[in-house]
């Protein structure tokens, strides 16, 4: 009969999340550094759309990439 509540699994998704976390906001910080402007100063101070909208997109692809690597 399954476990209801198993800690290594729960031990084993709590790491990987929080090193799928950790990877994606440095992904996200080195594309921040690659582009030459300010991206929250042009997100949130300026309020460029189009900006935010290729920004959320770039997040997406990335947050993609790491999950599968994780999961395998």
């Amino acid at each position: 009969m399954m476990e209801l509540f198993n800690p290594k699994i729960f031990f084993n998704s709590l790491i990987y999340s929080i090193l799928g976390v950790v990877v994606f906001w440095v992904s996200f910080i080195i594309v921040d550094k690659l582009t030459p402007y300010d991206l929250w100063g042009e997100i949130v101070e300026k309020k460029n759309q189009p900006l935010a909208t290729v920004v959320a997109a770039m997040c997406l692809g990335i947050a993609i990439v790491v999950a599968a690597a994780i999961h395998g």
